[in-house]
């Protein structure tokens, strides 16, 4: 009997133990960086005081910090300087954009959310507001932490030459003035304070009373949207939010959209995780209702297993179900061009495969070689057979391994040769036709044949798995590249060229791949991609 009161009290010491180390955990997990990975999409509380139209707005769900940690945590050990230092780049050189120095003003206090809205024109330029207006929310950890910020902007700025004007609006203290800082064009500022934990800071009093007065409106901001919450309920998960209107899209990130016709909102809702070493993009895409990705149904099979005969190393890889009606679709033309390699591809044969009608497409490249696999009656050889003969090609029916091989050849003549000799015909080899059940491959060098079912040596299986990791292998298009590639695509990308202004410096250097995926449903394009760093 005396040993139940001695087991009653081990059984509660371990209890407590055992509470106390779940409490540690997470703690741990709740101050960790690596949180970022699963943070659940929420209404951000800046989104009170964005406008609805507001064309474009973004929202972090971290602070200034916490990008820097991960990308120090997750980084090799060699590389982890480098990593936290281009994040820190790009984090001090968006805030600078703005007028603030991140180290000496925002660091010691600085919280979640981080919120910024861009605007057309700021809502004050009929009171000599300049154009473009913009408005940042800025979380504090405390109270003293945004009330001294405070105080500290409005005197640095009042010794640089600042005039100051103090009012209140919505019962609110506000302090505006041109921010005249060493060395800057002085610009117009206002800001006030929040329930004492919430900086705003606008391009001028009329952006800034424009903020307050929308927050008071569930229906004219930007938090009271059914269709912006419902985009972040679809969405899941993200450690920042990025949303665009079809204006902005073009403008700014030079993505030219169609406005929808109806009255459904358009433009996009983007969330961004950090996953590993890798980015994670999930995306909405408002489109016009008579717009639609097409419907996939059996050939999401005969794409798979086109994707999987593969074996050997690629630099791209795309697979498309339905090349015909992508095509159609203006936002995706250029995208569709470049992936299958069709507008750079020597000769008239893969871009007469890539126009015809069938479904599903695969299209790999290695340097300046093209490989395509389709169904093995998408199209049929006969009906490429007059373009190619008015084109000069001449078709010689052979077999491989047992299956039909159709190879194209043109007859031409050979240069004079120095010892007087008459020139002579030759016949290269343009492109050929391989068929094996319901596949069929094209290509333009026979020792590509290699390339189907031979022994794994990579390259293409990692581009496989980059595509697998997205986990959407039924899309309408599925596009992998590798890192020279991906660097190439980003360098010329406009949003990724002001990204790489914003650091002062390149960021591409550590780009191991790009994988995207698209899907969707009448009037709406879902988007995921995975940006990869690290060794390849």
């Amino acid at each position: 009997m005396k040993a139940r009161p001695f087991l009653a009290v081990l059984l509660a010491l371990v209890l407590v133990v055992f509470g106390l180390g779940l409490g540690g955990w997470w703690l741990v997990w709740q101050r960790s960086a690596l949180r970022l990975q699963r943070l659940p999409l929420v209404v951000p509380r800046a989104a009170q005081f964005v406008p609805r139209d507001a064309p474009l707005s973004f929202h972090l769900f971290s602070d200034g910090d916490q990008p820097l940690d991960y990308a120090r945590a997750v980084a090799p050990p060699r590389q982890r300087r480098q990593a936290a230092a281009a994040v820190g780049r790009l984090r001090d050189g968006a805030f600078a954009a703005a007028g603030l120095d991140y180290e000496a003003e925002l660091r010691s206090w600085l919280a979640a959310p981080v919120g910024l809205a861009l605007f057309e024109a700021d809502a004050g330029a009929a009171a000599g507001g300049s154009k473009g207006g913009w408005l940042l929310a800025l979380g504090s950890r405390d109270d003293d932490g945004a009330r001294q910020f405070l105080q500290r902007f409005w005197q640095t700025r009042s010794l640089a030459g600042t005039d100051l004007q103090i009012s209140t609006y919505r019962g609110m203290g506000l302090i505006s003035g041109r921010g005249a800082l060493l060395g800057r064009t002085p610009m117009p500022l206002a800001t006030a304070l929040v329930d004492d934990d919430l900086v705003l800071i606008a391009s001028g009093r009329g952006v800034l009373e424009q903020a307050l007065d929308v927050s008071q409106i569930p229906e004219l901001n930007q938090a009271g949207q059914a269709s912006f919450q419902e985009g972040l309920r679809r969405l899941g998960t993200g450690a920042a939010l990025l949303q665009a209107s079809p204006g902005a899209l073009e403008r700014w990130l030079g993505l030219p959209l169609p406005a929808p016709a109806d009255q459904r909102p358009g433009g996009l809702l983007l969330a961004l995780r950090p996953d590993g070493q890798s980015l994670r993009l999930s995306a909405l895409l408002g489109l016009p209702a008579e717009i639609a990705l097409p419907e996939i149904g059996a050939d999401a099979g005969l794409g798979q297993a086109l994707l999987a005969a593969l074996q050997r190393p690629a630099a791209s890889l795309a697979l498309v179900q339905d090349p015909a009606t992508l095509a159609t679709i203006p936002l995706l033309q250029p995208l569709l061009e470049r992936l299958v390699g069709a507008a750079d591809a020597a000769g008239p044969v893969p871009a007469l495969v890539v126009g015809s009608d069938g479904g599903p497409l695969l299209a790999a490249a290695s340097g300046n070689r093209w490989l395509l696999g389709t169904a093995a009656d998408r199209p049929e050889p006969s009906v490429l057979e007059a373009a190619l003969a008015a084109d000069g090609l001449i078709a010689a029916p052979l077999e491989v391994d047992g299956h039909p091989l159709l190879a194209w050849t043109r007859l031409q003549a050979s240069p004079g040769r120095r010892d007087g000799r008459s020139e002579q015909l030759q016949a290269p080899l343009l492109g050929w036709r391989w068929q094996r059940g319901d596949q069929a491959w094209w290509g333009e060098s026979l020792g590509q044949l290699e390339s189907l079912d031979g022994p794994q040596k990579g390259g293409a299986g990692r581009l496989q798995g980059q595509l697998a990791a997205l986990a959407v292998p039924e899309a309408s298009l599925q596009w992998a590249l590798d890192g020279p590639r991906a660097r190439d695509l980003l360098a010329a990308w406009r949003p990724w060229q002001r990204l790489t202004a914003l650091a002062g410096g390149p960021l591409s250097e550590p780009i191991s791949g790009l994988a995207l995926a698209l899907e969707g449903e009448p009037g709406l394009l879902a988007v995921e991609a995975r940006l990869d760093f690290g060794a390849a």
